[in-house]
């Protein structure tokens, strides 16, 4: 830690890659004298604000970083009593009158910015006739009106003008377009709705917000009021160590991302990829299904979206990006933010199916959100960023759930009977169909996870036991997957099939589950 800052996730980041092995020794990493470390890390999502009334009342409110004036709005709105409706009064700083949509981050840039609000009252216009022309009267309304009162004279004519000025916006400045490469491929209603809401929100101009976390870019895409997040925006071109990353990370050199095995730029490949497979208790979903998938990974899906307030550093140049769009999930926090007990065991262990079969190298408290059902008190776990799974090896396998003590809890029948019907082959094709032929390496290793997992469920081990073959305990030792595949490699000789590598790789991880289990 460092005097004036707070962080709750920070990532270590040497030569393109992530120190992410906290038993591990720095020159494990390769660091010596002289060499320079990447620091990335988050700082706190609220801002303290200060609005205070031209007759002098203060309203003090913890704003999350990227709201914007109209969210400021509704906060006054709910915390003051007697105000008229705030839609069409003044938010001032420094003489300057605030936009609705003008994000507050750029407005408080020092700490002693106080926002005044002016509230003038709405006013009635009458029309009179008079012989052939007409009167009109302009009378305040009274704090005991209600605010739709004017539109009984005046009419909504604001908001019309609004949506047709926002028309003539989104045409100019903003796409977004599901892209599908195969023309079979029916988009499931969630999916649909999604894009439709996140095209609104575009088309009543409310600007994408960058989110704070992560190394790379990722922006919340708000509804048609600018209120509500409705879903996150992933380009490949600002992922990690990519050439528009918004963090300045160094570039990979090699084309090799944070995490080995994968690659930078395929990161939304793999979001997508990560809902295709999680399928539903009741197997691949369907075009009309609206069940959720195991493990509840959110509806994801590649897009083609254009707006200026993505990352563009040569500027902007009305060029589209191309990324993941995933459904935002309203939670109370990450699995960082609370004891991992208050967890329940089938929530862990769904999340644990993900990723030993995804080989996820990526997985810690923090992307792992937490939703809380208020009548029945219990907690649910959401799984999000899977841009580092299935990668081409082992290497950097991470799940932090591994000493979570529900890991160490058997796989409930329910759960046994949905790995039992996993299908690596068939889930390579469905990727395929939908557009993604993976490379060779990486469909290798996702059959050697999902074998694993079947194997290790059926003889009853528990999510620890087999999480441990699958990550390395410190950074220079193989793990057991690691070191199984070797011996295969080996015992091979030049120009034999894949099917005799992975007959080999079923032989010694039968053997290597015995010695476990005996």
């Amino acid at each position: 830690t460092s005097k004036g800052f707070f962080v709750r996730k920070q990532k270590l980041v040497f030569e393109g890659r992530e120190l992410a092995q906290n038993d591990s020794r720095v020159q494990d990493y390769g660091v010596a004298d002289g060499n320079v470390l990447h620091l990335v890390l988050k700082l706190s999502d609220l801002q303290a604000i200060t609005v205070r009334t031209v007759c002098g009342k203060e309203f003090e409110f913890h704003i999350p970083r990227g709201r914007n004036v109209g969210y400021v709005k509704q906060q006054i709105a709910k915390k003051g009593k007697g105000f008229l409706n705030l839609k069409d009064q003044e938010l001032v700083c420094n003489g300057e009158v605030l936009e609705d949509q003008r994000l507050i981050t750029d407005i408080c840039k020092n700490s002693d910015a106080v926002i005044h609000l002016l509230v003038q009252n709405s006013a009635k216009v009458r029309a009179v006739p008079i012989e052939r022309d007409f009167e009109v009267s302009i009378e305040a309304l009274s704090l005991n009106e209600g605010p739709h009162a004017a539109r009984q004279y005046l009419g909504d004519t604001s908001s019309v003008e609004h949506l047709i000025l926002a028309g003539k916006l989104f045409q100019r400045d903003s796409i977004l377009e599901p892209l599908v490469v195969n023309s079979k491929v029916q988009l499931p209603m969630a999916i649909k709705e999604l894009i439709d809401l996140t095209f609104d929100g575009l088309q009543q101009g409310s600007r994408p917000i960058r989110s704070s976390e992560g190394s790379g870019g990722a922006y919340f895409m708000q509804d048609s009021s600018g209120q509500k997040y409705i879903s996150v925006f992933k380009p490949t071109d600002e992922e990690p160590m990519a050439v528009n990353n918004p963090l300045g990370l160094p570039l990979s050199l090699d084309g090799e991302g944070l995490k080995k095995g994968t690659c930078v730029g395929e990161g939304a490949l793999r979001e997508v990829a990560a809902y295709l497979l999680d399928h539903p208790m009741t197997g691949p979903r369907s075009f009309d299904s609206g069940e959720k998938g195991f493990a509840g990974v959110p509806p994801t899906v590649m897009v083609k979206c254009l707006h200026k307030a993505f990352n563009y550093p040569n500027g902007y140049d009305y060029d589209c990006k191309i990324g993941s769009l995933q459904m935002f999930v309203n939670n109370v926090g990450s699995c960082e933010d609370m004891g991992s007990r208050a967890f329940p065991v089938d929530e862990v262990q769904k999340i644990s199916v993900l990723d030993i079969r995804l080989a996820n190298a990526d997985r810690h408290a923090g992307n792992i959100l937490v939703t809380r059902n208020c009548e029945e008190g219990r907690f649910s776990l959401v799984p999000i960023d899977h841009g580092y799974c299935l990668p081409e090896n082992f290497e950097d396998c991470t799940f932090d759930w591994l000493y979570w003590p529900q890991a160490r809890e058997p796989y409930s029948p329910d759960v046994i009977k949905y790995i039992k019907s996993l299908d690596a082959e068939q889930d390579i094709e469905l990727l395929r169909f939908h557009g993604w032929d993976m490379p060779p390496k990486c469909a290798r290793t996702f059959r050697i996870s999902t074998m694993l997992l079947k194997k290790g469920a059926e003889r009853g081990l528990t999510p620890y036991a087999i999480g441990r073959i699958m990550c390395r305990e410190t950074v220079k030792q193989e793990s057991v997957i690691e070191q199984i595949v070797k011996e295969a490699e080996e015992a091979l000789l030049p120009g034999m099939s894949d099917d005799a590598f992975f007959e080999a790789v079923t032989l010694i991880m039968d053997g290597r589950l015995d010695e476990l289990t005996s």
